[in-house]
């Protein structure tokens, strides 16, 4: 399959298998460097004259309503940025914040998200250390986007950077908590639907919950936070990077109850559905237990599990890369999204 010649759809921005297209045959043909086509979350950089190493990345967001459940464009804006930093392993230390605001955006607005960025910010222990703001007239931006870049600073003994392509046969895959919420947040917001308790955002900083895990298990593989595309487009990219097979158990991933009926109300796969707050890591089986509890033990990975593992390829092996143990017993392939399932998510 090709990307459309003609135009760009909502799907190309989906997480799933068009992005994944968009970028492989347009971006990567026109200026794929050896860092991008790492196909990491963070580039991880060697500095000129120096034996250091950053790990640096960049993020726009666009989500509707921008302000929601749980956060708001601008704490998403920051905790995002600052996930996809961590997943190399690096330390976030800056961060830079442009907007686009549309005429007639109200003022009181903009010093909330403002106010919700700055406590992201500190929470994660990153400066907003530089940014910048346009103006488009009204009917021409939707309130507010905003685009943040983030840099790290990796430590010696990581200096060349966590990668997908470093998951091998036998490791652990373990998840950090909960999946679907902040999709499923967005999509009762606009839909007006209502549960017995409000579903919210899980739109998080994890970069301490990384940085105990490393502490644990230093022999961790890699991570990567399920956004757009959810866990099943997280997973097959680790597959594809690694040349490797992953299967996880259905049973084993915590969901919560108002999620998991969104979900079947809309038929939506929660496994496709966008996280904000968590954190997939590929640890080796001996240090698993102990990353695992370094999770649990993290402000936002109380509810952190083991649902899987990697295996190798047999032969030439060109089927499914990523299936899941359904709780009947049988097992079904988890392809990554395919078109859009809920536009403007993050």
């Amino acid at each position: 399959m090709t990307i459309n010649d003609d135009m760009i759809l909502l799907a190309h921005g989906s997480g799933g298998s068009m992005m994944r297209e968009l970028i492989e045959e347009l971006f990567y043909e026109a200026y794929g460097s050896d860092e991008l086509l790492r196909g990491d979350d963070a580039a991880v950089l060697e500095t000129p004259g120096s034996s250091g190493r950053l790990a640096f990345s960049t993020d726009t967001f666009v989500v509707t309503p921008y302000v929601f459940p749980g956060g708001d464009i601008g704490r998403l804006a920051v905790c995002g940025t600052v996930n996809d930093i961590a997943t190399s392993g690096a330390i976030p230390l800056w961060l830079s914040a442009a907007f686009v605001l549309e005429e007639g955006l109200p003022l009181t607005d903009l010093r909330h998200i403002c106010a919700s960025m700055a406590e992201a910010a500190h929470e994660a222990g990153i400066r907003i250390v530089t940014g910048d703001t346009k103006v488009v007239a009204r009917g021409q931006g939707d309130g507010i986007y905003i685009n943040t870049s983030g840099v790290g600073v990796l430590p010696d003994d990581r200096s060349d950077g966590l990668t997908g392509a470093n998951c091998q046969p036998g490791d652990h895959i373990l998840l950090s908590g909960t999946l679907g919420d902040h999709g499923c947040a967005i999509v009762s917001c606009r839909e007006n639907l209502h549960f017995s308790t409000t579903i919210e955002s899980d739109a998080a900083p994890l970069n301490h919950l990384v940085a105990a895990v490393l502490t644990a298990a230093p022999a961790t593989r890699c991570f990567r936070d399920p956004t757009r595309g959810g866990l099943a487009s997280s997973l097959n990219e680790l597959a594809a990077q690694s040349h490797t097979m992953m299967t996880i158990d259905e049973e084993a991933i915590p969901v919560h109850d108002q999620v998991r009926a969104i979900c079947d109300l809309l038929g939506f796969d929660v496994f496709q559905v966008a996280n904000e707050g968590k954190m997939v890591a590929i640890v080796p089986p001996a240090q698993a237990d102990a990353a695992l509890a370094a999770m649990r033990g993290s402000q936002y990975g109380s509810e952190a599990a083991l649902i899987g593992e990697v295996f190798a390829m047999s032969g030439t092996d060109d089927g499914p890369l990523v299936s899941v143990r359904t709780s009947l017993g049988s097992e079904r392939v988890l392809d990554m999204l395919t078109g859009e399932q809920l536009p403007r998510i993050c």
